[in-house]
């Protein structure tokens, strides 16, 4: 990818050979000609969502419709080594949750899963309005994955059906725990699970260990629920980029 060039995000493009034409969507194309002002022969840059970038021309700019032409696959692109999916219970203060989804994109999450908890303060989501800030989150960042955003998910549903090689719990019991990084190796797959501003309840808790699932401290401080999910991605790209 060129320095300073835009990126659009189109799955149309998935696995689109050099010369093909792709077109982007309503937004994107909104964002292309609207916001940016971008004609016709200018270069961007695409991703698919699957793994892949291409560099593009435009060829086709107006109001309805915005085209490119494939002019080269990028093969050098970073993909992730490992799988980062958490399950996070959405705060009261809904500019806090997207924050953490904002944040958890730029840092390299695969998977979100929204809560539904006992102690659940918020339990409508937009998922449309969170769906474009992952978006957003991934053009910014220069990922090529696009994330999974899951339907809002009641507790016990997505503790008995999510799995992964290291399944872990961070809640705020006085119970024994260890810190997150004992608990991760490079290269695995991780399922975390964050809490509400209220914590998990002590038959959350109890259901998850029943599960597998191991009590995690994300630290010595009492962390926001969205901090705390922020810092998991952040432990897991330390972990396998140091």
């Amino acid at each position: 990818m060129k320095e300073n060039t835009h990126i659009f995000y189109c799955p149309e493009a998935r696995d689109a050979e050099k010369d093909q034409t792709v077109y982007l969507d309503e937004d994107e194309a909104a964002h292309c000609t609207r916001v940016l002002r971008l004609t016709a022969g200018d270069e961007i840059s695409i991703i698919d969502g699957f793994g892949k970038m291409y560099n593009a021309e435009l060829v086709l700019c107006t109001k309805n419709a915005v085209s490119a032409r494939i002019t080269e696959i990028l093969d050098d692109v970073y993909l992730r080594n490992y799988r980062n999916h958490v399950a996070i219970a959405p705060t009261k203060n809904i500019d806090r949750f997207e924050w953490f989804v904002e944040k958890a994109v730029e840092f390299g999450v695969d998977e979100i899963t929204p809560l539904l908890c006992d102690h659940s303060e918020r339990k409508v989501l937009k998922l449309d309005r969170i769906q474009k800030i992952i978006i957003s989150a991934v053009k910014q960042s220069g990922n090529v994955i696009m994330p999974i955003l899951n339907d809002l998910t009641p507790f016990s549903t997505a503790i008995s059906e999510l799995q992964a090689d290291s399944k872990l719990i961070a809640h705020c019991e006085p119970q024994h725990k260890t810190f997150f990084t004992e608990n991760v190796k490079k290269s695995q797959s991780v399922v975390t699970f964050i809490g509400p501003e209220g914590d998990f309840s002590d038959r959350e808790i109890e259901m998850a260990l029943q599960s597998g699932y191991q009590p995690v401290s994300l630290g010595g401080t009492r962390l926001r629920t969205e901090t705390a999910g922020v810092s998991v991605c952040a432990f897991l790209s330390c972990i396998n980029n140091g």
